[in-house]
């Protein structure tokens, strides 16, 4: 139940870009948290794209993006959270048409949010919820 929030310099992407990034972003969350990647929880797996006016020190700057990842705390290990900032590091390159020596232009900020602090449909989803959602989506029922 990942939510990406890609903000980026105006017109760093283009509108081809703008579609396929999000998908790609969204397919990798599963694989590093592990889930299925099944409709449903394509579904709950959102990415927004804002593309903003960025400035640095100097003044305008262009070719900046900042993902902010929004995961359940527990969702990722060490391991898991390196391999998806290098991966998202990699995909927004690969969109934005840059090269391996503009990574440091990409930040990728992921956000641990605390059991009992994500809420959904008016109710606090928590991370043993959400394993259940799993266990159901992989075809298996959850113990009762």
């Amino acid at each position: 139940m990942p939510r990406i929030d890609v903000s980026y310099s105006t017109g760093a992407l283009s509108s081809a870009a703008q579609k396929t990034l999000p998908p790609q972003l969204a397919a990798a969350m599963l694989r590093w948290e592990k889930a299925p990647d099944t409709p449903y929880m394509r579904s709950i797996s959102w990415v927004h794209l804002c593309e903003v006016e960025t400035f640095d020190a100097d003044g305008p700057a262009s070719g900046h993006f900042v993902v902010d990842v929004n995961v359940p705390a527990g969702a990722l290990n060490d391991r898991r959270r390196e391999g998806l900032v290098a991966e998202f590091t990699q995909l927004v390159l690969e969109a934005a048409g840059l090269s391996e020596e503009d990574a440091m232009q990409v930040w990728v900020i992921v956000h641990e949010i605390s059991d009992g602090h994500w809420g959904a449909g008016g109710k606090i989803v928590r991370l043993a919820d959400l394993r259940e959602i799993v266990m159901r989506e992989l075809g298996h029922q959850p113990p009762s």
